[in-house]
């Protein structure tokens, strides 16, 4: 018989899909001893998103979890997710900070390496792979796969021969946005057969409804290993459920010769444990075809949606879908997975939320215009190009090679705070947050963000105000849901609701303030109009020298001073906003009269981040 491999993703890429990566290590290894006992190929439970989201937004030491995994899953092989010259940042790193990631990756615990470039180019890919040949561990080169008028079974064909012959052990098919029909699946897998000798993994995401039956033609045309996750999280964004393909694999020649039984006792503790994370749920998140279209990843859709929430800025959602493909042909077709999918998703949303394209533009589209992620797969839009880089110079080497060894400077600046290097190479994935992370760890002061109840929803009146509610007016009732809101200008701001499941935008223009704390009953001020304060205590933007973020961020940089003189166009603050820095221009030529903010504030866009007085 021949027997069919599975890789579980339910520790990693399952939840990342569906709940923006966050689930923690504690309710992780309760059931280790199970997911051990299955005899899966590997279980991936590292890399991808997980660092950022363990340092950024759980307090956890990503280091820490990989070796409570690895000794909570003693018989398996534990699965990583490495974005080649990328490792887990958001840039390319040099080839001594590649071969010492992967050196304490293995050391930690990790035997796959599932190795990636956003771009396909080959050359991003080879030195990870030789870092994990050299540790003696299994590398999956992996197709990113996409649609495109430049991507087509040859393409991806001579793109596995390259990656056979630098040393790959498997070729791994990633489709991110679920873009594998069951036609091209087989089509694809046969050709590879055909080309490569190394065994086929099949990674696909069930955005568009039939990632099941693409696998499974996946394996009648020569697939060793499919990717498969827990019904607990599986499906939609996520991937195909573990339990319905060993069952639709179960006595046939395929058979995984797993154990349905024992899925079962997993199944029934990972639903119970994802009840604790309702609120990282999306509606975003189940299936839809429109990625056929949009090309959005299953492990950036629950994230995306989950960023304009809680930038009040959810009913723009489906104008950014519709935006992001018009990005990538901008950009030349990048298949969208990390870092490319959150460059162009970023940049989507800033021409959305700005009301026009390339007004502002991120320094990731600004780097990966001027050659510095690789090649892309087919030439730039030119205007955007010049809007963007002007006649910045492309480069055509291979990024990397421009890069001085890193890991003795990385050491130096984080000596204060490092106290090993996993450490100093968590301050090399995120120097801003990895800093804090570490100093705050040192301190014993770390304190994940909060899980809410449902119950503190319905008692923290303070707090939270219903969303959703009706309203009877003249005897007529009305359903309204809030989906959004924002401001414009000092003294109006949008609400975006629904009215009977109409979409309606209502502005509020505040005529009067009860000045909070002004008298015992809440008297009304004077009226007298004056410059009103957000939560922050940094003032509204109140004339045209105010200088405002389209996204809630942090400060990464303030690079103006008071009395410098500015010219319109001038950057004067980089803003990280969903992962991505974005250089913020002033529309006012003049001079610095204000500065509001400092490195590591977080900033919203009702505020004025700083002020020119015009010339």
């Amino acid at each position: 018989m021949s027997k069919i491999h599975v890789t579980e993703l339910v520790l990693r890429d399952g939840h990342q899909s569906l709940i923006a990566t966050r689930m923690r290590t504690e309710d992780m290894l309760p059931i280790c001893a199970k997911l051990d006992d299955i005899g899966f190929w590997s279980i991936e439970a590292w890399g991808g998103a997980t660092f950022d989201a363990c340092v950024r937004f759980l307090k956890e030491d990503p280091w820490e979890r990989l070796t409570k995994l690895r000794k909570a899953l003693p018989n398996s092989q534990i699965n990583m997710l490495l974005r080649g010259q990328n490792l887990l940042g958001y840039r390319h790193y040099s080839d001594d900070v590649v071969h010492a990631f992967v050196q304490k990756s293995a050391d930690n615990g990790v035997d796959v390496f599932r190795v990636f470039d956003a771009l396909n180019d080959v050359r991003n890919l080879r030195e990870a792979i030789k870092a994990v040949k050299k540790v003696k561990k299994h590398a999956i080169g992996t197709l990113s796969y996409t649609t495109s008028p430049v991507h087509d079974i040859n393409y991806f064909v001579a793109m596995a021969k390259q990656l056979e012959e630098i040393g790959a052990d498997s070729i791994g098919i990633k489709d991110m946005a679920s873009l594998l029909t069951p036609t091209a699946a087989g089509d694809l897998v046969e050709a590879l057969k055909s080309a490569v000798s190394l065994p086929i993994h099949v990674h696909s995401h069930a955005t568009s409804g039939f990632a099941s039956i693409a696998l499974m033609k996946a394996v009648e045309n020569g697939a060793s290993i499919i990717d498969t996750c827990n019904s607990s999280f599986a499906e939609g964004a996520s991937h195909p459920s573990t339990e319905s393909m060993v069952a639709a694999l179960q006595g046939t020649q395929y058979d995984t010769g797993i154990d349905l039984a024992k899925l079962q006792e997993i199944t029934a503790y990972f639903r119970e444990v994802r009840k604790k994370y309702w609120q990282y749920e999306s509606e975003f998140t189940g299936v839809d075809t429109r990625v056929l279209v949009n090309q959005v990843p299953g492990g950036m859709i629950s994230n995306l949606s989950n960023q304009l929430k809680e930038q009040g800025a959810l009913d723009k959602m489906d104008a950014v879908l519709a935006e992001i493909p018009r990005v990538r042909e901008d950009l030349g077709f990048p298949p969208l997975v990390t870092p490319t999918s959150q460059i162009v998703g970023t940049q989507a949303v800033l021409n959305v939320m700005t009301g026009a394209r390339y007004k502002s533009v991120t320094n990731e589209v600004k780097n990966y215009l001027l050659g510095q992620y690789g090649k892309s797969p087919a030439p730039v839009n030119a205007k955007v190009k010049q809007l963007a880089v002007g006649d910045g110079e492309v480069i055509t080497c291979r990024p990397a090679d421009l890069l001085e060894p890193e890991m003795t400077k990385l050491q130096v600046e984080s000596e204060r705070i490092a106290k090993s290097e996993e450490d100093v190479l968590t301050y090399a994935m995120f120097p801003d947050i990895g800093q804090t992370f570490l100093q705050e760890r040192n301190a014993g002061s770390l304190k994940p963000e909060a899980l809410q109840s449902k119950e503190t929803i319905h008692t923290a009146a303070a707090r939270f105000a219903p969303n959703e509610f009706n309203v009877t007016l003249h005897g007529e009732t009305f359903h309204i849901k809030l989906t959004g809101s924002g401001y414009v200008g000092e003294e109006k701001r949008p609400f975006y609701v629904s009215v009977d499941g109409i979409a309606e935008e209502v502005i509020v223009e505040t005529l009067d303030e009860i000045e909070v704390g002004s008298g015992s009953n809440g008297e009304k001020s004077s009226g007298k109009k004056k410059t009103s304060l957000t939560s922050s205590a940094r003032p509204r933007p109140h004339h045209a020298g105010c200088v405002t973020t389209a996204m809630p961020g942090s400060i990464v940089a303030v690079k103006v001073k008071v009395g410098d003189k500015v010219k319109a166009g001038d950057g004067v603050l980089v803003i990280e906003a969903m992962k991505m820095e974005n250089e913020i221009q002033t529309s006012t030529t003049g001079t610095v009269v204000a500065v509001h903010v400092a490195k590591g504030d977080n900033v919203t866009p009702d505020e004025s981040l700083l002020e020119v007085q015009p010339e």
